[in-house]
């Protein structure tokens, strides 16, 4: 099976929530939106699931235009970001409603109500009502529901969203293998880069509608095709400055100037903007840094959430964030060398189009 999107658009009361977006979805794949709040993520998933009809465009399955077919006349199972669950209903009930619609035999639905069980773990709460779970728990049935009911398009629109930290990585670890013992086509909406990451697949970056670049998660990652999507894929986001490119020095704004080793090196002469991701970027108070490109800089503000230290700078009017293992405790005001690697960056033309980025990034 396949679900493809042909040149889709949607406007809503003058606005478009969707800007020409194709796109083909295969069965045994997952497939990751990855982008801002009103990106469009969620409009996508409801075009394709036939809860939303677009402006110009077309929905084929398998080839045939579906394009005008009500979401019942669609294999289509869906998880939003809220648990919704029958509250008066036992968690085998609620996972086996759909097949109760369906009008599924018993001895069919205890068949496949076990197998979702099985597969979520959640076979010692099976008796139990949704009250007496865990946010978890919820979310899990929730997707054994979406599970049981067969369908061969399944959407999950943020639907770790609203777990603490430890359940959301329980979950994330948990759903790649869901996934792949299920063979549906899965569809996954995340604001979160770490969890495109972590989910791995392919991952299609949303911006103001638009699909700007798709195709497997380590790539795109590694090698945005703009600047956009670099940023889209960098939590924090990606620091940038602007550079120009002349003979063999690289002149940064703010009256930095370096050899133009790295990725400069092979440069043509002129005008460019750079972006490295804070984990890119060191810092330092002073020496040792040969071969590496040095800017002063000032301490914001310092989070440090135990394993890692976010540090806020400023340097010349702008600002920058680096990501530092461990614990450091700088004070804001203090003054310190921001440290960056040539050779791994990623390098911008004029029209933010990649030019050149590290193989090992």
């Amino acid at each position: 099976m396949s679900v493809t999107l042909d040149h889709v658009s949607r406007t809503v009361d003058g606005v478009a929530t969707i800007r020409d977006v194709s796109l083909t979805l295969q069965r045994g794949t997952l497939s990751v939106l990855l982008g801002p709040t009103l990106s469009g993520k969620t409009s996508i998933m409801r075009l394709l699931a036939g809860l939303d009809r677009p402006t110009t465009g077309r929905v084929l399955v398998d080839g045939k235009d579906v394009t005008g077919a009500d979401v019942r006349q669609r294999s289509v199972a869906m998880v939003y970001q809220q648990f919704i669950n029958y509250p008066s209903l036992t968690v085998y009930e609620n996972i086996a409603s759909p097949l109760r619609v369906q009008g599924k035999p018993r001895q069919e639905i205890e068949k496949r109500v076990a197998e979702a069980a099985r597969l979520l773990r959640l076979e010692p709460f099976l008796k139990r009502t949704p009250l007496q779970l865990s946010g978890g728990q919820q979310q899990r049935t929730a997707i054994a529901r979406a599970l049981v009911k067969g369908a061969d398009l399944v959407l999950l629109d943020e639907p770790l969203a609203n777990l603490d930290y430890k359940l959301r990585e329980e979950l994330r670890t948990e759903l790649p293998r869901i996934f792949e013992a299920s063979g549906a086509i899965f569809v996954y909406a995340t604001t979160e880069p770490s969890e495109a990451l972590l989910l791995g697949g392919r991952t299609i970056c949303m911006w103001e509608g638009q699909a700007l670049q798709a195709g497997d998660t380590a790539s795109v990652y590694r090698r945005p095709d703009t600047l956009r999507v670099g940023q889209v894929f960098s939590d924090p986001p990606m620091n940038i400055v602007d550079i120009e490119k002349r003979g063999d020095s690289v002149h940064y704004s703010g009256d930095v100037t370096a050899s133009a080793t790295g990725l400069y090196a092979d440069l043509p002469d002129g005008h460019y903007r750079v972006g490295f991701r804070p984990h890119q970027l060191g810092l330092a108070k002073g020496g040792g840094n040969l071969g590496r490109h040095v800017f002063p800089a000032t301490v914001a503000v310092t989070e440090i959430t135990g394993s890692e230290s976010f540090v806020h700078l400023t340097r010349d009017g702008t600002n920058w964030v680096a990501v530092l293992h461990g614990v450091h405790e700088y004070e804001p005001g203090d003054t310190l060398e921001a440290v960056l690697d040539p050779a791994n960056v990623f390098v911008f033309d004029a029209a933010d189009r990649l030019v050149a980025a590290s193989s090992s990034m």
